[in-house]
Parts: C-alpha cells; sequence; structure tokens
C-alpha cells in the first residue's frame, strides 16, 4: 500500500485493536503536515507495523477513519465497489420485502465510516461526514447506481443532505440538494410493509423518514388489533398508522408539531384509516398529565433523543422516567407500554434502570413482551459502539 504513513501511540493501536473504527489526533505521535485533508494513509505503530489505513482528516478530532486493516489492500475503485456489494447484498438478505425503502450504506457498520445512503425508490438519498468521501462521491455514486442497476434497480437521482453540524468538524460546509440537475422533485411515496408513506427527502428528519424503527412498527401491528392506541411524539404517524392498519379500535397521534400532524393526516388518508384516527397538537409531558387512568389498552412512547452527548445524559434520564412513569400509571392493569430511546449516550443499562425505577413509582410490575434494536438494514457491528444506539422495549403492564 503505497500512501503516505501516521505513527500512532500504543494506546492507540490498544484502541484500535478493540475494534474502533476512529484514530483520535491526541493518539498521533507523527503526522506530515503536508498530508492532503480526505488522502488515505497509512496507520503505523510505534515500533513501524502496520496497523490499519483510512481517510486522513486534516482538522477534525477523529484524525483516521479506518477502512481496511489489510496491508496488502489498496484502497482504490474496486475497492469501494466489493464494499458497496457486500451492503447490497447484507440488505438483499436481511430486508428483501423493503428494498425500495432501506438504508444502503451505515458507515461503520459497512465498513464505510463518514458514509450513510438511504435509498426511496429511485431517488439515492447520502449523507456524508469525512473529507475522503466528500472528494470521491462522484465515483461513489456511480459505483452505487451500478450496483443496484445489477439488479433491475434503476436510481433516476443522488439527493445530498449533507446539512449536518457533523461536517463543520471536518471542514465541510453544510449544504442540501440534488447532486445532478434533474426534473424529479425531493418528495416520493414509498411503500413500507403494505403502508404507503409520504417520505420528504429534502426537510424531513434525518435523510427524510425513520426507516429504523421499521420492524418495531411491525411489532405494534400485530398487537393492536381492537385497543385503544396512543402514540406520543407521532411525528408523521409511523407507529399509529401501523397501529389503525394492524385494526384497532381507535389510534390517537400527539405530536407538538403542526407540520409533523399535517402530514401524518395526509399519510393516514393515503392508507383510508383517517376515520379511525385523531391527530392531536400538543406538548406530549402536559397531555399525558391530563389524561385519566384506563384511557388507552396501548401506549407508544417514541421521543426523538432527549440527549446528543454524555454531559446531558442524566437530563434525559428524567426525561424518560417521568414519561415512562406516567405511561404506566395510565394504562389499566393488562395494558401495553411500549417504549424507546434513540440515543446512544442513553446506555441499555442505564435505560433499564431508568424503567426500573419509573415502575416502582408507580406501583406496578413490567411484563416483558419483546426487546429489540433498529431494524437491520441498520446494522450492529459488535465492539463498535457507535453503530448501536436504538432501544425498543415492549411491557404489559402489571
Amino acid at each position: 500500500m503505497n500512501c503516505p504513513a501516521v505513527v500512532i501511540s500504543d494506546q492507540g493501536r490498544e484502541f484500535l485493536e478493540k475494534g474502533q473504527m476512529w484514530m483520535y489526533r491526541n493518539n498521533l505521535l507523527t503526522c506530515d503536515e503536508n498530508i492532503e485533508d480526505g488522502a488515505v494513509v497509512r496507520i503505523l505503530s510505534e515500533a513501524g507495523d502496520f496497523v490499519a489505513a483510512g481517510f486522513y482528516s486534516a482538522c477534525s478530532h477523529i484524525a483516521v477513519r479506518i477502512l481496511s486493516r489489510n496491508e496488502h489492500e489498496h484502497i482504490d475503485r474496486s475497492f469501494f465497489e466489493k464494499r458497496l456489494k457486500a451492503a447490497f447484498e447484507f440488505r438483499k438478505t436481511t430486508n428483501p420485502d423493503n428494498l425500495s425503502n432501506c438504508r444502503l450504506v451505515f458507515s461503520e457498520a459497512d465498513f464505510l465510516p463518514g458514509l450513510i445512503v438511504d435509498l426511496y425508490n429511485d431517488i439515492l438519498v447520502t449523507q456524508i461526514s469525512c473529507a475522503g468521501f466528500e472528494q470521491r462521491r462522484e465515483m461513489i455514486y456511480g459505483l452505487l447506481k451500478n450496483v443496484l442497476a445489477e439488479e433491475g434497480i434503476v436510481i433516476h437521482a443522488v439527493y445530498e443532505r449533507n446539512d449536518i453540524a457533523a461536517r463543520e468538524k471536518e471542514g465541510l460546509a453544510q449544504y442540501k440538494g440534488f447532486f445532478e440537475p434533474t426534473d424529479l422533485k425531493p418528495q416520493t411515496v414509498i411503500s413500507e410493509n403494505g403502508l404507503k408513506l409520504n417520505v420528504d427527502i429534502e426537510n424531513g428528519q434525518k435523510t427524510g423518514y425513520f426507516l429504523d424503527q421499521k420492524s418495531n412498527r411491525v411489532l405494534i401491528r400485530n398487537m393492536a388489533r381492537g385497543k385503544k392506541v396512543l402514540d406520543c411524539f407521532t411525528h408523521t404517524g409511523g407507529f399509529a398508522l401501523n397501529a389503525a392498519f394492524g385494526e384497532a379500535s381507535h389510534v390517537s397521534a400527539v405530536d407538538v408539531s403542526e407540520t409533523a400532524l399535517k402530514q401524518a393526516y395526509e399519510n393516514a388518508c393515503l392508507n383510508h384509516l383517517e376515520n379511525r384516527m385523531s391527530f392531536i397538537q400538543a406538548d406530549v409531558f402536559e397531555y399525558l398529565d391530563e389524561l385519566k387512568s384506563g384511557e388507552f389498552d396501548l401506549i407508544i412512547l417514541d421521543p426523538p433523543a432527549f440527549t446528543k452527548s454524555r454531559r446531558t445524559v442524566m437530563k434525559a434520564y428524567n426525561g424518560y422516567k417521568r414519561i415512562n412513569k406516567r405511561a404506566m400509571e395510565l394504562l389499566a392493569n393488562g395494558g401495553y407500554l411500549a417504549t424507546c430511546s434513540c440515543s446512544r449516550y442513553m446506555e441499555t443499562s442505564l435505560f433499564e434502570q431508568m424503567l426500573k425505577e419509573a415502575a416502582a413509582e408507580a406501583g406496578v410490575m413490567l411484563k416483558q413482551v419483546s426487546v429489540t434494536q433498529q431494524n437491520s438494514d441498520h446494522p450492529i457491528l459488535w465492539r463498535n459502539e457507535e453503530t448501536s444506539y436504538l432501544k425498543f422495549y415492549i411491557f404489559q403492564i402489571i
């Protein structure tokens, strides 16, 4: 492998040997200041041994994003083609029924750190958070189109959702828009497990929609029949629509955003479910406090990330505890609670501790129905904590 080299400390080597895919700047011992931003570099130990290779960042605290641990592997066009094909083959195996709306590339979990790619029908939506992929994005987009074309999937446009703050840490500007001129609009209608859903690629959350909850939404669908359901933080109605589709007797969808509720209602109409649903604009914390016990048989708590850093974890802990305790109090004996956290900083052990405390204070017992995580098109790479973030629990309240 013929490329510039950086030398890391023994502590840095130990860090990488544990499976981490980032090399932090404070672990660099030697680094040529003339290495170009986004270049491929070799990482060497203090003894001069090859450790890994990856994209170099000239200004980020993440100095190198690891691409390969094979000294003889050339990081060229064919390298990225193989990685993209492997990522797609994984989705073909694990998500065969939702290939037209799925995450094709999940950054570190697909050994392509700094790259996210979602597919919505004939539009690829990408998000790049490192200089290495920013400089190679035309090649990456071309390879993706070729890989999908081999499976009969024709891509008509690539939309870039590079409007994330993380890019600024890499010295990259924020922007969004189609990669090339097109007559297509940045909106489309996907089919998720039989439900039609509007997706706003330009303005929607993440890359347009929360694809990571697909399998969990089906769990709610399968247990909603005949039940009065409350979906808190409904956003565009993902869980609420699945409950209604699963023949709930009635579904109340609550969110503070008028825009999100309008989109949820449009999705309900698209699936002819509006007659069994109500859409309520309210602060969920206040709304839960106004309810009476026994009004609902199933309550869903799918809040936004209450914390995006370790510094605010305990504040988030209290927020999660408040809504979960209140939901437990509201559900009649035998009712069901579905609750989750999408913050990787709210670790599983801490979230479960919160649930135990909430149950004790509410005077109830939790009978576990299921414990799941993100949908498999957002794979979790063991030994790499950044890939595991979503926790989803369903309990019967006793």
